[in-house]
């Protein structure tokens, strides 16, 4: 159905209807999306934060589209002595365990609110200081904790209520909060009504940025002042990529996911064929293309465009399109979390520098001031020029199958969105094919006597990604459809 002012998918309903309600006042694409990001600060607190790093992809109709990159960046600036080892956690998924690594040794330059403010003052038409308040009565007045939510808390309390800050915010009765119970963030209330009133400068130059670069680097951590002071938000080109008729856009260089994402899709476009033993060998080749000539490339200009024509001659995501097919496509993460807490702001630090996924040559091996690789991927899709699809997904490594998958079965096979999202997914790494229920039996019979290692799962869940997206068509309607791995939500204006 024709829609007035247009549709945001997110991660939980809450995030959703913030942006909705920024859509209703008259902002426009990349206004709905800050406000929902703001709000998904509170109501999926577990992934993401004002700690945090993230991307976001802005498409104009008749104009250009842009990357704003506000993704962690390496400290060390300053060249202060770590003095702690990270700290490895077990994270149980149900069917696979992943170790994730926290404490202050894995904190790395936050860029949320640098990000936040930029997408705002470049491309948005409301003020910052409205458009964080949904979120800052969020952490005022408090959410319920719904399914996904409850699960998050469950999985990760070790990280989480790790501190004595996390612990009064997540087990404030010495056991963590359950599905169905009511949690607030009075401190990050104040601090998110901060960001509104004076912008991103108390977050890197100011006391908020002492705070935080003091309660890390007594800790043992590398977060200076100096680290803080440096940080900016960088305005990009997308990569391009061609698949089904339509040019994909996505994440450049240094972030690694997009062009990874656009590798695949245009060997998939030469093949033709889209069975789980075909996606799977795709997914290797991509794998394997990630060498350390790759991760170095990454950092030169140009290495996108090169790279492509070479070979071929805790996280979040929310999609906002708005009523004249401007899209904004954003992807924040806070990892786990490191567990610790900046005093007084209720600011969670991320642990980017123990991520294994971001740091494929060891840790701490990025150069100072540089941002970490990541795999997030924010994605349009455009024919003949117009808006067709805006999508982006959380999920770590998975991000890029995620998306490519949702590419797949929407523009290669013709799903509508909704099935398109829900169909089982598949994912390679470290040659185990990880497969949820649903998957073409056969296919991975096929796969296992080729010598894969094949863990078949019980039941779909969010290890294999949460893609929240926006369809365009071509009379106007807009579609959205959220990932139920993910308690995905869709809010209408």
């Amino acid at each position: 159905m024709p829609l007035s002012r247009g549709v945001v998918a997110a991660g939980h309903p809450a995030t959703a209807e913030a942006g909705a309600w920024a859509l209703r006042e008259g902002g426009n694409a990349v206004d709905a999306a800050v406000a929902a990001v703001a709000a998904s600060i509170v109501a999926e607190s577990p992934l993401t934060g004002l700690g945090a790093g993230g991307h976001m992809l802005v498409h104009r109709p008749g104009g250009e589209t842009v990357l704003l990159d506000f993704f962690v960046a390496a400290p060390g600036l300053a060249g202060t002595e770590r003095r702690s080892d990270l700290v490895p956690v077990e994270v149980d998924f149900g069917d696979a365990i992943q170790i994730f690594n926290i404490g202050a040794a894995s904190c790395g330059v936050p860029g949320v609110p640098s990000g936040l403010e930029e997408a705002a003052r470049s491309h948005g038409t409301m003020a910052l200081a409205d458009l964080v308040g949904p979120g800052a009565r969020l952490a005022r007045e408090g959410v319920e904790l719904n399914r996904q939510q409850g699960y998050l808390l469950k999985i990760l309390a070790p990280i989480l209520a790790r501190e004595a800050e996390g612990e009064a915010i997540y087990a404030p009765e010495g056991r963590v909060l359950e599905t169905g119970e009511r949690i607030a963030f009075p401190e990050l209330a104040e601090t998110l009504e901060r960001l509104g009133a004076e912008g991103c400068e108390p977050f890197y130059r100011g006391d908020i940025a002492a705070a935080m670069s003091r309660d890390v680097v007594d800790s043992g951590g590398t977060l200076a002042a100096e680290d803080l002071a440096a940080y900016e938000t960088i305005t990009r080109e997308p990569v391009r990529a061609s698949f089904a008729g339509r040019d994909i856009l996505t994440n450049p260089p240094p972030s690694s996911g997009g062009l990874l994402i656009a590798y695949a899709l245009e060997l998939l476009d030469e093949v033709g064929e889209f069975d789980a033993v075909t996606l799977v060998g795709v997914m290797r080749q991509a794998q394997e293309a990630r060498t350390r000539e790759f991760l170095a490339g990454l950092y030169e200009d140009g290495y996108g465009t090169r790279f492509l024509a070479d070979r071929l001659g805790s996280t979040t995501h929310i999609t906002a399109v708005d009523s004249d097919g401007g899209c904004a496509s954003v992807t924040c993460s806070n990892g786990t979390g490191s567990g610790l807490y900046v005093e007084g702001t209720g600011i969670h630090v991320n642990n980017m520098l123990g991520e294994t996924d971001l740091n494929p040559l060891g840790f701490h091996s990025t150069q100072a001031g540089r941002r970490l690789p990541s795999m997030m991927s924010p994605t349009v899709v455009l024919r003949d020029g117009r808006l067709e699809l805006g999508l982006g997904s959380g999920g770590s490594n998975r991000i890029r199958s995620a998306i490519t998958q949702v590419l797949v079965r929407t523009l290669g096979e013709g799903l509508d969105l909704a099935a398109a999202i829900a169909a089982p997914r598949v994912h390679f790494e470290e040659g185990a094919v990880q497969s949820e229920p649903g998957v073409d039996p056969g296919a991975l019979e096929r796969l296992a006597a080729e010598g894969y290692e094949v863990i078949r799962w019980h039941e779909p869940n969010l290890f294999f990604g949460g893609v929240h997206a926006v369809a365009a068509g071509e009379d106007g309607t807009l579609t959205g459809a959220g990932d139920p791995r993910r308690g995905g939500a869709v809010a209408r204006a």
